[in-house]
């Protein structure tokens, strides 16, 4: 066993969201928001989801990342699998906070 995590064309179901906050990435960076969350297929996971019209998503799993594993097909996921499942769950935390209402 390599370790590896199988990756076909899958839909991630059934993530739970452990903690977002957001980040402004300095004056003129592109904002975006953290999210913790664990995919039961995969583990734990960590999310920048970026704000815009232009939706960027970049996904890594933790326990990768803490083995310094960055390498690409390695630990790199479809962030635009996530994304449909965290933008929701991002707009309800938003709104938790107080902010306005947002779309995306």
């Amino acid at each position: 066993m390599t370790g590896k995590i199988e990756r076909s064309s899958r839909i991630p179901r059934g993530i739970q969201v452990d903690s977002i906050d957001y980040h402004r990435n300095g004056v003129s960076g592109m904002p975006f928001y953290a999210v913790l969350f664990t995919d039961p297929d995969v583990g734990r996971m960590v999310a920048s989801v970026f704000e815009g019209s232009d939706s960027f998503c970049a996904v890594y799993r933790i326990a990768s990342l803490a083995s310094g594993d960055i390498e690409f097909g390695s630990n790199s996921w479809r962030g635009d699998e996530y994304e449909d499942l965290l933008r929701p769950l991002i707009q309800a935390w938003r709104v938790e906070q107080g902010w306005e209402n947002i779309t995306q």
